[in-house]
């Protein structure tokens, strides 16, 4: 058995699309088709709008914030839920109190939960 370290001090800053607060460890890569990796959103933290490369799975698994997609709507986001976004797709994400992401990406990603209904983000 090995012991690997993917927590916040290992990742790299997120600086760009305007970045601020944000913080991503690569956790596993396969044939450049699929990408797996932690993202960690402080307090105030914010993934700057910008398009998805590739289908993207974006898995709140601590805290809670919110995300946007093509549609610009800010929707909430909290442990336990997941936003997805097909190529191409702008998309942005954030945190007042701060969140930790799992992210995955990958040309043949089929989501298997059930979807949810989205609650706006009061903006006010």
């Amino acid at each position: 058995m090995k012991i690997y370290n993917f927590d916040k001090d290992t990742g790299r800053e997120i600086t760009n699309f305007d970045s601020k607060q944000s913080v991503f460890s690569r956790i596993i890569q396969h044939n450049e088709s699929l990408h797996i990796g932690c993202m960690f959103i402080g307090p105030e933290g914010i993934v700057g709008s910008h398009p998805a490369t590739i289908n993207q799975l974006f898995l709140v698994v601590q805290g809670e914030g919110w995300v946007k997609g093509k549609e610009g709507i800010q929707y909430q986001i909290e442990s336990g839920k997941a936003a997805y976004w097909e190529p191409g797709e702008v998309h942005e994400s954030g945190s007042e109190q701060g969140m930790t992401v799992i992210v995955i990406e990958g040309e043949d990603l089929q989501p298997l939960m059930s979807e949810v209904k989205l609650t706006v983000k009061n903006t006010l």
